[in-house]
């Protein structure tokens, strides 16, 4: 029979052993939940990492896309550009087709221009002759150069025709020798109406007789008149009203 004492030590034994056995247990859990608890953090670690990974990679998405649209717009613009340019090119080829007809028509025309002014001024008022002559000249030697556009002389010929026009809006005196004599004489001529001589001592006048195609005197009675339309187109006195005789056919003064 055991002891009381016995019984008791058995007892402490008893539970000596399954304490022993729970601590170990225990710490075998606390161990494991340890480990439970260390991976997830790891593995929180990781979903954070991955989180940071996808929120960076999302904010780059955005930025491409957002270059992305920006270079489809300006691609677009481009295109309608290229498609504008397109267009203005062709239009340029066709004009320079254009200018390429309009010149083998316009070298004609003018040399017809030029024909006419020539022909103009031989049978106009004979002022200014040699000047109007040479002008018809040079703009004959212009249109055989080959280092001036056609262009700039088309647009000489046009200032040829604008200076001839001119001459019927003015009046104007200049100094000259008279036809047929070695006598100077300052003449006064009325747009392109009449023309008036005056001997440089004033004592002799005369007028343009187109009909006749020579100077013919006149009476004394008009060289006050002659004299101040010289004066007033050399701007030596003011504008004001004259009696000329115009010459009509058979006319004789």
């Amino acid at each position: 029979m055991f002891s009381l004492t016995s019984m008791r030590v058995l007892i402490l034994s008893a539970l000596v052993l399954a304490i022993g056995s729970a601590s170990a247990q225990l710490d075998e859990a606390i161990a494991k939940q340890s480990s439970r608890v260390e991976r997830a953090a790891q593995a929180q670690d990781q979903v954070d990492a991955i989180h940071d990974q996808t929120r960076d990679k999302l904010a780059e998405f955005k930025r491409v896309t957002k270059q992305a649209e920006g270079l489809r717009v300006y691609l677009q613009q481009l295109q309608k550009q290229l498609q504008n340019q397109a267009t203005e090119l062709a239009e340029i080829e066709q004009s320079i087709q254009d200018v390429a007809v309009i010149e083998r028509q316009i070298v004609p025309l003018m040399l017809r221009m030029i024909d006419g002014l020539e022909q103009f001024v031989s049978l106009d008022l004979p002022f200014l002759l040699q000047e109007r002559r040479e002008r018809v000249a040079s703009l004959r030697s212009l249109l055989e150069r080959a280092d001036v556009t056609v262009a700039e002389k088309f647009r000489n010929v046009m200032a040829a025709y604008t200076t001839e026009i001119d001459y019927g809006r003015t009046i104007e005196a200049y100094r000259t020798t008279l036809p047929g004599t070695d006598r100077e004489v300052d003449v006064l001529r009325i747009g392109r109406i009449a023309m008036f001589y005056q001997s440089l001592d004033g004592k002799e006048v005369g007028r343009w007789n187109s009909f006749s195609q020579s100077f013919e005197p006149l009476s004394g009675a008009y060289r006050g008149q002659i004299g101040q339309g010289i004066r007033i187109a050399r701007e030596q006195a003011a504008p004001d009203l004259i009696r000329l005789p115009i010459p009509t056919a058979g006319a004789s003064l």
